[in-house]
């Protein structure tokens, strides 16, 4: 890594599968020079107790990084591909603004990609990584902190909408979901447009 890039943004998203509820984009920075006795895994490889103890580390760590949230009304007008590359555009966007973060290279994992000509700085490096989370620490560390998030907002929605037991499927397309969403149809978190094949 070239010495004049002090940080590594990654990236990553969660919830692109869900049935309900956002999706979640963290760019993340990571100072180059940062050490782990521990490398952090990508966030699908660990418990929820191992989520959480690296949620905390990160924000012990006082590591920055900017979160974007797109709602299910949004993914249903402008597809869910548009929706997570938009959040990521903005989340990246809103870290570079607060912490004023410039020196830096930018890693994306597979599936999200940013247009540099919507970007404010136009010589920062962007590059989408197939299996990005599982490659560079920084992206690890953005899909643990997007998916910690993700699941306590959905577990707080469970409370408003406890027929789709959220509580335990944060929004995914489980059995016990897919038959609420049967007998009960649409909650207003609902993705319409990935919904309707099981109202059929």
């Amino acid at each position: 890594m070239s010495a004049k890039y002090k940080y590594i943004i990654g990236i990553d998203e969660v919830g692109r599968g869900a049935l309900a509820g956002p999706v979640v984009v963290v760019a993340l920075a990571l100072p180059i020079k940062k050490k782990f006795k521990i490398k952090p895994k990508d966030s699908k490889k660990l418990t929820p107790k191992q989520r959480e103890a690296w949620f905390n580390y990160v924000k012990k760590s006082i590591l920055s990084y900017g979160i974007v949230s797109v709602p299910p009304k949004t993914i249903d007008k402008i597809n869910i591909s548009q929706a997570a590359n938009l959040a990521a555009a903005n989340a990246f966007g809103s870290l570079i603004k607060k912490f004023k973060i410039k020196n830096c290279r930018v890693y994306l994992d597979g599936g999200l990609y940013i247009n540099k000509s919507k970007l404010q700085f136009k010589n920062i490096k962007i590059k989408t990584v197939i299996k990005g989370d599982e490659k560079i620490k920084a992206i690890s560390l953005a899909s643990i902190v997007a998916k910690v998030r993700r699941d306590k907002l959905m577990k707080r929605l469970h409370k408003k909408y406890p027929r789709y037991d959220f509580i335990h499927n944060v929004g995914y397309g489980t059995k016990k979901h897919i038959k609420a969403i049967k007998k009960y149809g649409y909650s207003a978190i609902h993705r319409r447009s990935f919904c309707k094949n099981f109202l059929n």
